[in-house]
C-alpha cells in the first residue's frame, strides 16, 4: 500500500518571515511552495517532509512521527539541511540559489530563488519529436557549466532529470531539486525504500551498500540520460532493467539521420552500464559537446576488467 500524501500547507500560512501562496509541487520527500518575504517578493520553499517517516493531516502545522520513526527523520533532516547550507554556498546562474534555510513545524525549510519559466520535462511534452541538435547542445552545456560547479564544491546532484531541469523565460537553464539528501538517506536507512528517478538514475544508485561507487560520472549518466530523453519524448529504460536484460537501444541506432553521429555517440559514452567507461568529469563532457568532430572513446575491454577487478577488492 503506497505511504499516504502529506497535507500541504495551506495558502497565506505565516512561515517565520514568509507567506506561503501555494504549493507548487508535492513528492515523497519534500513539498515546494510559492511563498513570498517581507518585501513581497517571490521565492520558493523547500519543506523536509518524506512521506515515509511522517504525516501532516488537514488542519495541522506539525507532522506526526511515529516513535520508531523519529531517529530516522532526524536523521535525514539533518542532512537536507546540510545540503542547504552547502548550496548555499554556490552561487552560478545556472544552479538555483539557496538563500537562506531555518527550522519550524518541528522540521526544515529551504528558502530558493523564485524562477519563472517551466521544465526541460514541459518543453519536451509540447515538443516531442521536434527537439533539435542545436537546442540540445546550447541546453546541456550551459546546463554542465553549473554541474562543474557543483562538483567543485565536492556535491553530488543526485536526481538530474528533464523534470528538474528548469528553463527559465529567457531560455537559460539551471539546475533544481538537489537529490543528494534523498539518496544520502536511503542509503545510511535501509529501512526506507531508495530514493531515485528510474530511467535517469545511474547503475550505482541501484546498489544501496556501495556509496564510494557514486562520483561525477553519477551524474554525467543523468545528463546522457536526459539528453536522450529529449530525443525519444520518454524516459530510457531504467539502469536495473538495463543490468538484466539491456533492450536499450542506442541513440546512434535510433536516430543516425535526425542527430549528428558525434552527438549521438556523446549521449550513448554517458549512458555506459560501466561507471568507469563513462566521462569521469564534467570537464571530459563539456570538450566532447563542444567539439563536433572529437571521437568519443569506446567501450574497451580494459575498462570491463578494471570495473570486475575493483568490484572483487572492495
Amino acid at each position: 500500500m503506497p505511504p499516504q500524501a502529506n497535507v500541504p500547507l495551506p495558502p497565506g500560512y505565516q512561515l517565520d518571515e514568509y507567506r506561503i501562496e501555494r504549493q507548487l509541487s508535492l513528492g515523497g520527500f519534500s513539498i515546494v511552495y510559492l511563498a513570498f518575504d517581507q518585501e513581497d517578493t517571490p521565492v520558493a520553499i523547500k519543506e523536509y517532509l518524506p512521506n515515509s517517516l511522517a504525516l501532516r493531516s488537514q488542519g495541522d502545522a506539525l507532522p506526526s512521527i511515529a516513535e520508531e520513526n523519529v531517529a530516522t527523520f532526524r536523521y535525514g533532516m539533518k542532512c537536507f539541511f546540510e545540503e542547504g547550507r552547502a548550496l548555499a554556498k554556490i552561487s552560478h546562474p545556472n544552479v538555483v540559489r539557496v538563500q537562506n534555510f531555518f527550522r519550524a513545524n518541528e522540521t526544515v525549510y529551504m528558502v530558493m530563488h523564485y524562477e519563472r519559466g517551466r521544465t526541460l520535462q514541459e518543453h519536451i511534452q509540447k515538443h516531442k519529436g521536434e527537439i533539435r541538435e542545436s537546442f540540445i547542445r546550447a541546453i546541456f552545456a550551459r546546463l554542465l557549466n553549473g554541474l562543474r560547479e557543483v562538483h567543485t564544491h565536492k556535491l553530488l546532484h543526485l536526481d538530474i532529470k528533464p523534470s528538474n531541469i528548469y528553463l527559465r523565460n529567457d531560455g537559460t537553464p539551471v539546475l533544481i531539486d538537489f537529490g543528494a539528501a534523498r539518496q544520502t538517506l536511503s542509503l545510511d536507512t535501509p529501512l526506507l525504500k531508495p530514493m531515485y528517478t528510474p530511467g535517469f538514475a545511474a547503475p550505482e544508485q541501484y546498489n544501496n551498500t556501495r556509496r564510494e561507487l557514486l562520483g561525477p560520472w553519477t551524474d554525467i549518466y543523468s545528463v546522457g540520460a536526459s539528453m536522450y530523453a529529449c530525443m525519444a519524448a520518454a524516459a530510457p529504460q531504467a539502469a536495473d532493467q538495463r543490468l538484466e536484460r539491456d533492450q536499450l537501444a542506442t541513440a546512434a541506432k535510433r536516430w543516425p539521420d535526425k542527430y549528428s553521429k558525434q552527438l549521438l555517440n556523446t549521449v550513448d559514452w554517458c549512458m555506459r552500464l560501466n561507471y568507469l567507461e563513462r566521462p569521469q568529469s564534467v570537464f571530459a563532457l563539456q570538450k566532447a559537446l563542444a567539439d563536433k568532430e572529437r571521437s568519443v572513446p569506446r567501450p574497451t575491454f580494459l575498462g570491463g576488467l578494471r570495473k570486475r577487478v575493483r568490484d572483487l577488492i572492495k
